[in-house]
């Protein structure tokens, strides 16, 4: 079995494409169910964020896979696969161990050197757990990923290259003034309570906004958000929270709005908008994170407002000077995936050596209760010299070809060595199968203890 990705990002389609393309929870859950149902699949999960659209899975044909995965993308998607196919990439084996290295360091992000990929990578490693559509190659490519990605911001100066994608934003709202000194004691409305919308209304707060309003279709969750901003020990802030039928109005009292929700459809349309600024004597400010967009586009349009989107940001972006410490996180990148694929290699190796080595235990057991039977007069201090000496010998016989075996195995090209095992030793086929079932029942408990703890 191989690794398959087929995806689309903010470098391979116009936000446009992007917008249409995004994917519910529901509609991750359905792929992810539909890609094990297809053929060439085995493992699958999703990494979906506001730039990316990516589908991993375990195929066990290039072809077949590419084929399958770009129509089911399309198929959830609800973009054409005709219209989708220009903006696709694919990825195979040690490359897409590659893609997905970088994009946890931050290399591949809009932003680049933002961390925020981490607990996007995260939720997918979680969201396949729990549906139980990862197996071993996913779950141990996507918890390595997140290793990767934390060695880079911890070993190099990564973070000096970017921000995370809400930083961004303000900066570009504030056009060439200090976040700090540009929101200073301005009224912040925050749409949304999810992660980035947290994000972006723990940000504004630390800027020294004088008042932070969160509207959330769930009311509870805002509520939850809002006093977590206004304690004591968070940042002190007076915030608080509004159904989001109350936008309309609090929109008139704001002089910046971040809107980060997960609707379909437009959150403040161009109407609300203008209604807003009638009669205004300061500007407002726009942030719009969301894919698809929540503020309706015509916003660019209307006297005293600064608008940005996320095709702004993907613009601003562009022009953002580059650290020098990518060429070390590439690096880092580099030796990472090598080490990857070697592990991956000896670890096809294993359950052949585990079941050579079982075959080898049954063979001792065997030949001492023969013994015992040819010299009942043993008694049990002899007999354990005996079984001992024999399980020495095995050992020893066993050692440097079953060492050596794992050695040859994580080299490019090793995959043949299990099969020669195999056959050398007259091993039964069913008996690996069993090790590699039984080491995937071990992988899963752990996980599935885990798995509140993923999110």
């Amino acid at each position: 079995m191989s690794l398959l990705v087929v995806g689309l990002s903010h470098r391979s389609a116009p936000v446009s494409v992007l917008e249409r393309a995004a994917l519910s929870a529901d509609a991750q859950a359905k792929l992810l169910q539909d890609t094990l149902a297809a053929e060439p699949a085995v493992e699958a999960s999703v990494l979906s964020t506001c730039n990316r659209i990516e589908l991993y899975a375990d195929v066990d044909k290039f072809h077949a896979g590419v084929a399958e995965l770009s129509t089911l993308l399309a198929q959830h998607s609800g973009v054409g696969l005709e219209e989708l196919t220009p903006y696709l990439y694919v990825h195979y084996e040690d490359r897409a161990v590659h893609h997905l290295f970088s994009v946890a360091c931050g290399l591949d992000s809009m932003v680049v050197g933002e961390g925020q990929i981490l607990g996007q990578i995260k939720d997918g490693l979680a969201r396949s757990q729990e549906l139980h559509t990862a197996g071993r190659l996913l779950n141990d490519l996507f918890q390595q990923a997140l290793r990767v990605g934390k060695r880079a911001h911890s070993e190099t100066g990564i973070d000096r290259a970017g921000q995370s994608l809400v930083t961004f934003g303000l900066e570009q709202l504030a056009a060439g003034q200090a976040v700090d000194v540009w929101a200073k004691d301005k009224r912040a409305l925050v749409i949304g309570a999810g992660s980035m919308s947290s994000l972006a209304a723990a940000t504004l707060a630390r800027a020294g906004v004088a008042e932070v309003v969160i509207a959330n279709r769930t009311l509870e969750r805002a509520e939850r958000l809002a006093q977590i901003l206004s304690e004591p020990g968070g940042t002190g802030v007076a915030a608080r929270a509004v159904p989001m039928d109350a936008v309309g109005d609090e929109l008139t009292r704001a002089d910046v709005v971040v809107s980060c929700t997960g609707a379909t459809g437009l959150v403040l349309t161009e109407a609300e908008i203008l209604r807003a600024t009638e009669g205004r004597k300061g500007g407002l400010s726009l942030l719009d994170l969301a894919m698809p967009r929540d503020i309706d586009g015509a916003a660019h349009r209307i006297g005293g407002v600064r608008f940005v989107d996320i095709e702004s940001l993907a613009q601003a972006s562009a022009d953002a000077p580059m650290a020098a410490d990518v060429d070390q996180v590439r690096g880092i990148v580099s030796d990472e995936v090598a080490a990857f694929g070697a592990a991956q290699r000896a670890a096809t190796i294993t359950p052949t050596v585990v079941a050579l080595r079982t075959m080898a235990a049954d063979v001792v057991a065997g030949e001492i209760a023969r013994l015992d039977g040819r010299l009942p007069e043993l008694d049990e201090k002899q007999r354990a010299e005996i079984t001992q000496t024999v399980r020495r010998v095995v050992d020893k016989l066993l050692h440097a070809p079953t060492v050596r075996v794992k050695q040859l195995a994580a080299e490019p090209g090793g995959a043949g060595y299990a099969d020669a095992l195999r056959t050398l030793f007259d091993l039964d086929p069913e008996a690996v199968a069993a090790v590699s079932r039984a080491d995937l029942n071990e992988l899963n408990e752990p996980v599935a203890k885990n798995r509140g703890r993923a999110s």
